[in-house]
């Protein structure tokens, strides 16, 4: 009787360690499947806020009387003068940098604010986006692939019913990346690599799988784990779990609503109990518990010296990426990390170093 009493015992044990085994994993998969909604919720979001903004300064100028005459009498010098003097204000008083353009009706390049060698450039070869405007009037804001990817706000200008030109604003995703970066979540954009012949400025950028990484900013301590996913499997399922991440995808379009490339997320595991759970009132993922997530990827990368986790091998890799400030340091680093090794092992660090060589376009 005693056996039969403890086997019963037993097996309502392993039924009920069964269950709740099964109901933490659904709890864990439904927990999983709404984080990666909201992050495509806040991913469009954030899109259409720095869409907005771009926009409007791209209206704003383009209602700039001084910078209109000047593109309508050709003064190509002025046009810069004024472009730059726009730009270098706006970043004097509010600390925000504005990288704008005028293109001429035929499409080359007439005034950047950021420098003033490239003006009478072609870009119709790699601004197909620019078609639009034969048939239509009203501004477009949406990510394009030009020379570099990136959001694009273009605002035509008109002059008595004829087109003289147009202002561009242009945001690359530096604050998409370090605004999702707070929140502990890293976001690589991704372009599709047969658009490289129109990406010229990407030539040289990163590649995972067919696609070129156009965010400068990212966490280059996922690469590895990019690296060796299947890409196919990601897109079919939006979300894998690999060297204990979570990775989501989500499809990138242009304009036109044509598949372009991606944005990819990673998520550490050990970041799960920082998010709301579902069944909460609030949204989870953005008013929650950020600040107590922000806390503690401030600490773990701010408390030692960034670069400690990084190979020889990942130094030549992130030397593309360092932003201007922390240049010596990260050469401190790289050198002492780089005096362990022959010079011929170097030279083949830099022979297997993967990044795109392929050059077909053509600058005229």
């Amino acid at each position: 009787m005693l056996k039969k009493i403890v086997v019963i015992f037993v097996l309502v044990v392993v039924i009920i360690s069964i269950g709740m085994f099964y109901y933490k994993n659904e709890i864990k998969e439904q927990k999983i499947y709404h984080i990666m909604d909201q992050l495509t919720v806040t991913l469009e979001s954030e899109l259409k806020s720095y869409k907005m903004d771009d926009l409007k300064m791209a209206l704003l100028l383009s209602k700039n009387q001084a910078l209109v005459d000047a593109l309508e009498n050709e003064d190509e010098d002025l046009g810069y003068k004024i472009l730059a003097g726009i730009t270098t204000t706006i970043k004097k008083n509010t600390n925000i940098l504005i990288r704008s353009q005028i293109i001429t009706k035929e499409l080359n390049i007439f005034a950047r604010s950021w420098d003033d060698v490239y003006a009478g450039m072609p870009l119709g070869d790699y601004r197909t986006d620019l078609k639009y405007f034969e048939t239509h009037t009203t501004p477009r804001t949406s990510i394009e692939v030009g020379r570099r990817l990136g959001i694009k706000a273009t605002v035509p200008i008109y002059k008595d019913g004829e087109l003289l030109g147009f202002v561009e604003v242009i945001s690359f995703f530096k604050s998409i990346t370090d605004f999702f970066s707070s929140m502990g979540v890293d976001v690589y954009a991704l372009l599709d690599v047969k658009y490289i012949d129109s990406a010229v400025l990407m030539m040289e950028n990163l590649a995972i799988d067919k696609y070129v990484v156009a965010n400068r900013n990212y966490n280059y301590s996922h690469i590895q784990t990019l690296n060796k996913i299947d890409f196919k499997e990601l897109r079919l399922s939006h979300v894998l779990n690999a060297d204990g991440k979570y990775i989501f995808y989500e499809t990138m379009y242009d304009g036109d609503f044509k598949a372009i490339g991606a944005f990819v997320f990673v998520l550490p595991e050990r970041y799960l109990n920082y998010f709301r759970n579902p069944e909460d009132d609030i949204s989870f993922l953005i008013n929650v518990t950020r600040s107590g997530l922000y806390d503690v990827v401030k600490e773990e990368k701010y408390e030692k010296n960034i670069y400690d986790d990084y190979s020889a091998t990942s130094m030549v890799y992130l030397q593309d990426v360092v932003d201007k400030e922390d240049r010596q340091m990260f050469l401190d680093e790289a050198y002492e990390k780089f005096d362990e090794y022959s010079k011929d092992e170097l030279i083949q660090m830099m022979l297997e170093r993967k990044i795109v060589k392929k050059i077909d376009g053509k600058i005229r």
